[in-house]
């Protein structure tokens, strides 16, 4: 049997990995917003295309990047009490949290996104703006890319709680 600290710093790595193409997501977003602004403002000319792919990478950098601010604990959380309690106490209430709210509601995700982006993937389907990209079927796949990157990410995070809550070391 795997011991639980490898597939738990496994599922990190991917995150981490997933971090880092978000980062640099991050910056050809802002590039390319720049490159609207300046061809829309200094030019005078407009790109229903460039203007699309700053959407899909910001929904990407949001979608993709989720896993890792959660193993970042990036997440939001009002930390009155919890920033005073145990490791003990803080792994317990995360693993509840985490299987009785994170966890079903990725499921749902799941499960409500599945036809509907397996039909953008039938169709192709692409931009409804003339000149649009044809890639529509691509950003709607970033939902389940949010469900299996926080997914994921759930799983180390409920390994990690039921390694603190038992002792063991990892």
């Amino acid at each position: 049997m795997i011991k639980t600290a490898t597939w738990i710093a496994a599922i990190d790595r991917v995150s981490r990995w997933l971090g880092n193409i978000t980062a640099t997501l991050l910056l050809l977003m802002a590039l390319l917003a720049g490159l609207v602004v300046l061809l829309r403002y200094g030019f005078e000319v407009g790109s229903i295309a460039l203007q699309e792919s700053v959407l899909y990478l910001h929904g990407a950098v949001f979608t993709l990047g989720a896993g890792f601010t959660l193993l970042h604990q990036g997440h939001v959380r009002v930390d009155i009490f919890y920033q005073h309690w145990s490791t003990r106490r803080q792994a317990a209430v995360d693993l509840t949290g985490l299987l009785l709210l994170l966890l079903p509601v990725l499921l749902f995700f799941g499960y409500s996104s599945w036809d509907y982006v397996m039909v953008s993937w039938q169709r192709w389907e692409g931009s409804p703006e003339a000149g649009g990209l044809p890639l529509v079927y691509l950003q709607k796949s970033l939902i389940l890319g949010l469900v299996l990157a926080l997914l994921l990410q759930t799983i180390a995070e409920v390994g990690r709680c039921i390694t603190t809550l038992s002792g063991a070391r990892s």
